[in-house]
């Protein structure tokens, strides 16, 4: 039995999947996500949303995927947003204590996400960040209301009360977009985790997706009880990016980021990636005796 749900064709014609790419980088990272929903068979639109940090010449490695490029300016925040949320103030208030991540866009690029509520030909769309790769075919997602997102868990079951917004599910809405901007740069306003936070506090009874829809690749070392090949549909690659030579965390994720190579070359992807080694055996092959 094929584990791609049985729609008709007409079901897709107002649903797509949406990326965002910030840098050659992130348009590398979605050429491998591209080529993963392409193997899904899904049959909804695929869409990247590029924004000024992206070279025209960078985006035809995209062309071969058929999705629809977009480019789209930064959100129209005032100055004083704009400084409250510059890197460095950002990064004082909230560092990065449990991994690390390459320099790379501006943190006012991580609210473009909003824009997705403007591509209004859309009836539902589905948000997966470009660091991210699709296993199994996740149209059911269009199935779901909005807003739903899955839970933060990389390290502990404490985790589960806040969101990730690597993957979310939306209904586009002028209304709904012109309402977010007015609630996103109130005086003073400031968003300690960018879109996360903004997202959690503008859809407070956010619905909660399964684990295996946006799986955290710290997963892998810190809760390897919670890895199953079989039900991942979406590896995410939070931190430590997989296109990143050498990053520190490298040698425990390693059959992550091989993974995420094959579909960024379309060279050597498993046919059953749910027969794939997980945690245990992987580092017992490896001889690591630590997570």
């Amino acid at each position: 039995m094929s584990d791609r749900p049985a729609f008709d064709r007409e079901a897709f014609a107002r649903t797509a999947y949406v990326t965002l790419v910030t840098n050659r980088d992130y348009v590398c990272g979605a050429v491998a996500l591209l080529r993963s929903l392409r193997r899904t068979e899904t049959e909804a639109d695929l869409v990247v949303l590029a924004t000024p940090g992206v070279e025209e010449a960078d985006l035809e490695l995209l062309r071969p995927f058929g999705a629809r490029i977009g480019r789209c300016e930064r959100l129209p925040t005032s100055q004083a947003f704009n400084e409250r949320h510059e890197r460095g103030r950002l990064h004082q208030a909230a560092p990065f204590t449990k991994g690390g991540k390459p320099v790379f866009h501006t943190p006012l690029d991580n609210f473009v996400k909003l824009r997705l509520w403007q591509l209004v030909e859309y009836e539902k769309v589905v948000f997966i960040d470009a660091d991210a790769i699709v296993l199994r075919n996740c149209d059911k997602l269009f199935g779901y209301p909005e807003f739903c997102a899955a839970p933060n868990v990389y390290e502990t079951l404490s985790d589960f009360h806040r969101l990730n917004s690597g993957v979310f599910t939306a209904s586009p809405s002028e209304a709904t977009y012109k309402a977010m901007l007015e609630w996103l740069d109130r005086p003073e306003a400031f968003w300690r985790r960018t879109d996360q936070t903004f997202l959690e506090t503008f859809f407070p009874d956010w619905h909660g997706l399964p684990v295996f829809c946006n799986t955290l690749q710290y997963v892998w070392f810190n809760m390897p009880e919670l890895w199953s090949w079989r039900d991942i549909r979406i590896l995410h690659f939070q931190y430590e990016k997989p296109w990143e030579d050498g990053h520190a965390k490298s040698r425990q994720l390693r059959p992550l980021i091989d993974l995420w190579q094959a579909f960024f070359t379309g060279t050597g992807i498993p046919e059953d990636i749910g027969s794939l080694p997980g945690p245990a055996e992987a580092f017992k092959a490896a001889g690591q005796q630590d997570r």
